[in-house]
Order: structure tokens, then sequence, then C-alpha cells
């Protein structure tokens, strides 16, 4: 029998931690799953195929590792893997017990429904997108199978599914259709961005005036269109042309972004890419910018854009479903392939620009969504899910958590 009233997968953050490399969105929303169900979850742990259930105790050292620096992270792990994988279970008779599984991980595998099964789990899976299936042309032909897999198996055989906005909710419906597939219970809790500071960032250009733009360096997020719109500005106004900061890690296919800004003079002088960098620094980029620009061709939420409202800092956007519910009327949502649309709304976006004004004077009436909010829904969500029995046992726990 199990401890705790929960099963939540950690598998990504553990990587994330041992490889140090930045965290994505996917990864925010895991640290804020851990942080609200770790105290009254059972950690899991799998690597194609390979599953081990932590105990209670196993689970809050994890925990507690995982939210510390990632080098503390690698020693700890050394010291704590061989041990917790000795003694933790491959299998648990879980009695139908909810398993959360927040991060993409694996669950297009049949090892993984296998072992939900024979482990009477219900599982819950939060679908952040559809777009390697809605925009294969993005994506890579493994990514591809490999999501489709995920949707499909969600589909089958989750007892729920979440999703972060009505926009993704629309995709996985239209999906189901498609396929002739059943839809289990399905939420659309939106996400909550990172707490952001204003404070300003040390490596800011001093008294330059600038634009950023914050994701993933992939082709969807269409990087390539923004640096196009760049060469024009720098060649009709020199000089007076503003920043454009980049802040993201290289993904796939970032080739092109690679070679035009290695290969185009007036980019290097106008053009500055920052693919490392924490949130203490992010606040202040977001911030002090003129405007945040999210030109992206497919997404399924967008924290960049929730972060950048709260922070009272204007938005130039896709005309996204997703944006249109995040933005509530503020941002200026645009063809991502209209450049004299996007040039006009830059050049509106200045000191005393009537978009910059129009935005700011909108600010006060936003509402983000916080993390309160999400799991306010999620938690009653869950409970629908549990039988009577399970559902005395998840208060009993949550008060104590």
């Amino acid at each position: 029998m199990l401890e705790r009233p929960f099963l939540l997968d950690v598998t990504r953050l553990i990587s994330r931690s041992w490889t140090r490399r930045s965290s994505t969105g996917i990864d925010r929303v895991c640290h804020a799953y851990l942080e609200h169900f770790g105290p009254r979850s059972h950690a899991v742990v799998q690597h194609r195929g390979v599953f081990r259930i932590l105990s209670g105790l196993q689970s809050d050292v994890l925990g507690e590792m995982l939210v510390g620096s990632d080098a503390q992270f690698r020693r700890g792990m050394m010291r704590f893997a061989p041990q917790a994988i000795a003694a933790g279970a491959a299998q648990v008779d879980a009695d139908g017990a909810i398993y959360i599984n927040v991060s993409h991980t694996d669950f297009d595998l049949p090892s993984h429904v296998r072992w939900t099964r024979e482990c009477r789990m219900r599982p819950a899976y939060l679908l952040h997108d559809l777009i390697p299936i809605t925009h294969s042309e993005f994506c890579k032909a493994h990514a591809v199978a490999r999501h489709t897999g995920r949707v499909t198996n969600a589909l089958q055989t989750a007892a729920g599914i979440i999703v972060n906005s009505r926009a993704t909710a629309a995709d996985l419906h239209a999906f189901a259709r498609r396929e002739k597939l059943p839809v289990p219970s399905v939420l659309a809790a939106p996400l909550a961005g990172a707490s952001l500071s204003a404070g300003d960032a040390s490596s800011k250009p001093p008294g330059e005036p600038y634009f950023v733009c914050v994701g993933t360096i992939e082709a969807r997020k269409n990087h390539i269109m923004l640096l196009e719109l760049w060469w024009r500005l720098a060649r009709r106004l020199g000089r007076k042309a503003p920043r454009l900061v980049i802040i993201g890690q290289w993904g796939v296919n970032s080739d092109p972004v690679r070679e035009m800004l290695a290969g185009c003079a007036e980019l290097r002088d106008h053009v500055s890419l920052i693919t490392e960098c924490r949130d203490e620094e992010l606040g202040g980029w977001i911030a002090g910018a003129q405007a945040l620009l999210m030109p992206t061709l497919a997404e399924g939420f967008g924290l960049p854009m929730a972060e950048a409202l709260q922070l009272g800092t204007p938005v130039v956007a896709s005309d996204l479903p997703c944006f249109r519910e995040i933005g509530q009327g503020i941002p200026a949502l645009l063809d991502p392939t209209d450049l004299a649309a996007w040039q006009r709304a830059i050049r509106s976006l200045g000191k005393g620009g009537a978009e910059r004004i129009r935005q700011r004077a909108l600010m006060p009436a936003y509402r983000p969504s916080t993390w309160r909010d999400h799991f306010t829904g999620v938690e009653s969500w869950l409970d629908g899910l549990l039988s009577p029995q399970e559902h005395h046992l998840a208060e009993t726990h949550r008060r104590r958590a």
C-alpha cells in the first residue's frame, strides 16, 4: 500500500538538474507541481521502461535536492541514487491512486501504459501543446511520432488530462474527433509565469532603447522574421535603430538563425544574443524593454507574455488563440508574416508612441493567472476523479501538508 495519495513523476526535473541546463517553461511547471504536490506524493522516476517508486521519506529527500542548486544536486544525487534505486519499488498496488505526469515524460511508450495498468494507477497527464501534431513542419519526424503517441495514450488511458489553455483543449478535442478516440475528463487550467523582479540586468546596455524576445531559438518561434525586420531597421535608421535582445537556448532547426547572425554585419551591431539567463536577470531585461516581441508561428500557452504583462512591459505577438486568452486585450496581436505591420508597431512603441500609451493604460486591469488559481482548479478536478475513500485520504494529507 502507498503511504501517500499521489504519485508524482520527477524524471524531467532530475535530468534538468543533473545536466544543469537552463529551465524551460515545462521545467517551471514541473517545479510548481513539485512544490504543491511533493509533500503528498511518492516520487516516480522512469527511464525507457524502468520504473522506481520512492518511499515517502526518499521522496522528501529527493524533493529537497531538486529545489537546491544544480551543483549541490549532483553531489547529493551521487550519494542518494544507488540507495534509492535499490530500495525503490518497481511496482506497487496503487489501488486507484492518481499518478501525475506534467512533463511529457515517456507516456508514449507501451511499457509506460502497461506499468500504470499493472500498478492500478489512474494517470493524470498535462499536455502543454499539440504543436508536433498541428504544426509538424517545425518538428523532426521522431518528435512528431513520439508526441502523437503521448496524446493518443493520454486519450485512451488517462483518468483525466490537464491542458494549459482553451486553445490547447480545442486542439486536443479536434485530434480526438479526427482519430475517433475517446476523451476523458479535460481541465483547462492556465499556468502562471515566474515571479520575476524588475531589478536591473547587470549587462543591460546603458541608456539604449531595446526590444526583447524570450524563448527557445527554434523554427516555430520565427526569430528569422525578427532578424529580417531588424536588418531593414538597421539599413534605414543606422545607429538610431533600437537594439534587439534575444534571450533563449538554441533549439531544433535553428541553423538559419545562427547563419544570419554570423553573416550579417548590420545585425551584429544591433542584435544581442543571451543563451544563458538567470531569472534574476530575465526580469530586468523584460522590465527595461520597450516591448516583448513574440512572433511565434505556433504556441500552446506562452509564459513570457504573462511575465511581461505582470511587469508592465508592452507586448507585440502573433495573433494566436492562446495569446488572445492570455493577453486579455492588451498586446498588439499581428500576422507573424507581416513585416510592415510589425515595423509600424515597433515604431509606435517608442517613447510617447500611441501603441505604448494604449497598452500602458490597460495594464492596471490585467489579471494574471496565479499558481494558487491553477492548483485550486486542479485540486477540485482531481477530487472528482477520486472515490469517497480516496478523497478522504487525500484531504487528510492535504491538511497535514
